[in-house]
């Protein structure tokens, strides 16, 4: 269960910066009748405002789960295991930008209709994401710093061969990492280089 709310977790940080770019698209601002101390006029700006009001607590959302994902991380006890071979896997960071993220944006922000497929179609791809466990391929974590690679390493049970690396610092061949599982083949390991 753990396992599955660290994917959606991910999954929605991922989303982040287009929650951003609904912000900078969909924002509008009050008009010249706008009265700071009337009710009303704070009710009318809201209700022309549902996306990006969404789009603030969906960015508060990713900074609880990313707080979370970090605290996680701190607690990895599994046994480390050795890098032995990685190749950096970064560019899938900007293939989930650009194939996914950035044509979101074209939507039509006025359309009830629209704006429903929207939705639908983040559930659907969350879905896709998660269990086809491309969660990793997240641009926010590119932001924060995060590196992607693909590994083969010697653990206590035996080699693993294709398995997914995420780390905040760059990893080499015959590194020792601590790690947390996030999926059978994917993991999250503590011990690169800045």
């Amino acid at each position: 269960m753990k396992s599955i709310r660290r994917k959606v977790d991910l999954y929605i940080l991922s989303l982040g910066l287009l929650f951003v770019f609904f912000l900078i698209i969909a924002t509008v601002l009050p008009d010249s009748s706008f009265v700071c101390s009337d009710v009303s006029s704070w009710k009318h700006l809201a209700l022309s405002n549902t996306l990006p009001i969404a789009s603030i607590f969906a960015l508060l959302y990713c900074l609880f789960a990313y707080m979370r994902f970090d605290f996680d991380l701190k607690g990895a006890t599994d046994i480390p295991f050795e890098i032995t071979k990685i190749e950096d896997i970064n560019y899938e960071h900007l293939t989930f930008l650009a194939t996914y993220v950035v044509p979101l944006i074209s939507f039509d922000f006025g359309s009830g209709r629209q704006m429903l497929v929207l939705g639908l179609l983040l559930v659907v791809m969350g879905i896709i994401y998660i269990k086809t466990d491309l969660f990793y391929a997240n641009p926010s974590l590119a932001l924060l710093g995060f590196h992607i690679y693909r590994a083969n390493g010697s653990f206590k049970n035996g080699q693993r061969e294709g398995i997914v690396l995420i780390c905040r610092g760059r990893l080499s061949e015959k590194q020792k990492v601590a790690y947390i599982k996030l999926d059978d083949r994917i993991f999250f390991v503590r011990g690169g280089r800045g």
